[in-house]
């Protein structure tokens, strides 16, 4: 069903079983992680994997552990260890990383063990010997790795699918990709009802991995619907999680996402109209609300959130008015002047001197 015909029907802070309820969630600690100079700062302790693979846990994870040819979903950060050169971050492209364990690139190897000893929403730092890198040679091209260079990672293991052979998104049919990402969806919505935000988003960032921007591109017609019908709403949750989380600049990437396909999808609006309201953008926050009213003019929800923005400026208003008037103070009064007789008594005098000679004068004339 299309999204804005949805809005009609419902108020746009309840949701359909295929999104997730927003309102009556717990608040949940989620940060994502910081990008700095080099790798993060770890005080845990080191855990031998291998002897030229070694980790550190920066985030405890949940669940169990891939197995082999499991398909693993990831994000991470790369670093040659010698000069701290970043020469790779996938979170800055907002897409995860798939990796088939036991099928992936040979320079990959060393990430791949790290990986078999991770749980869901793990994340660590490992190190990891330049023989289970980019090797002797390095690498010359894209990502730029100079030869025998040690590596560090900062990797996240958003989750994965048990597969015995190891069947990669690339394998799948069209039928395929849309069911495994919309269980994927369910999944999430059901860890969301039960506030698990961070494990929820986990989800559906892997419910979105399944259909990229390269499988997208090849769909039309009734496929490409049926795509969108399962990636939009994880979009939107996952603005819904992000809001929650107080991550409101991602929230409003997730809603661009599903604007860019559909212009007036009214949930997308309204969400990103809440992330922008809190950042104190109040008048794009009012311009998406007033156009969600086009689609909803009777929804309670956004009457509600134009009211408290027209409050929120009113205060604003006031409190501006009274820093300024503490700055610059009130407006004096113009003080009363003090007459001086002394003077009062010259003038006239003056006065009364010029008159005589003025008739003295006359009379000469």
């Amino acid at each position: 069903m299309d999204e804005v015909h949805e809005e009609q029907s419902q108020p746009l802070d309840q949701e359909e079983d295929n999104e997730i309820r927003t309102e009556s969630a717990a608040f949940v600690q989620g940060e994502p992680p910081q990008d700095g100079n080099g790798p993060p700062k770890v005080d845990s302790e080191v855990e031998v994997l291998h002897e030229k693979v070694t980790k550190q846990i920066i985030k405890e994870g949940h669940g169990q552990k891939p197995s082999k040819y499991a398909t693993c979903f990831l994000h991470y950060r790369a670093w040659t260890e010698s000069t701290l050169h970043k020469f790779e971050d996938t979170w800055n492209e907002q897409k995860p990383v798939e990796l088939v364990l036991g099928k992936e690139k040979k320079e990959m190897t060393g990430l791949a063990i790290g990986l078999s000893s991770m749980k869901s929403g793990e994340r660590a730092l490992l190190h990891v010997g330049w023989e289970l890198g980019y090797g002797k040679e390095g690498s010359f091209s894209f990502p730029n790795v100079p030869p025998m260079a040690d590596i560090i990672y900062e990797a996240e293991l958003i989750g994965f699918d048990e597969t015995k052979e190891g069947k990669a998104r690339g394998d799948m049919t069209v039928e395929e990709r849309i069911g495994a990402a919309d269980r994927r969806k369910m999944d999430g919505n059901s860890l969301f009802k039960e506030e698990k935000l961070e494990e929820a988003m986990q989800q559906y960032e892997m419910a979105i991995a399944y259909m990229g921007d390269d499988f997208m591109f090849q769909l039309f017609g009734k496929y490409r619907d049926m795509a969108l019908a399962v990636k939009n709403p994880c979009h939107l949750n996952m603005a819904a999680c992000m809001i929650k989380l107080k991550r409101y600049e991602e929230a409003i990437m997730q809603c661009n996402v599903v604007l860019a396909e559909e212009e007036n999808n009214a949930k997308a609006l309204f969400r990103r109209g809440k992330a922008r309201a809190e950042l104190g953008q109040t008048d794009a926050a009012r311009e998406d609300y007033l156009k969600v009213r086009k689609f909803a003019p009777e929804d309670k929800a956004v009457a509600r959130e134009l009211r408290l923005l027209a409050e929120h400026d009113k205060a604003l208003y006031q409190k501006q008015k009274e820093i300024y008037k503490g700055i610059f103070g009130p407006r004096p009064e113009p003080k009363p002047k003090r007459t001086n007789w002394l003077v009062l008594c010259w003038q006239w005098l003056l006065s009364l001197f010029y008159c005589l000679f003025k008739r003295e004068r006359y009379k000469a004339d």
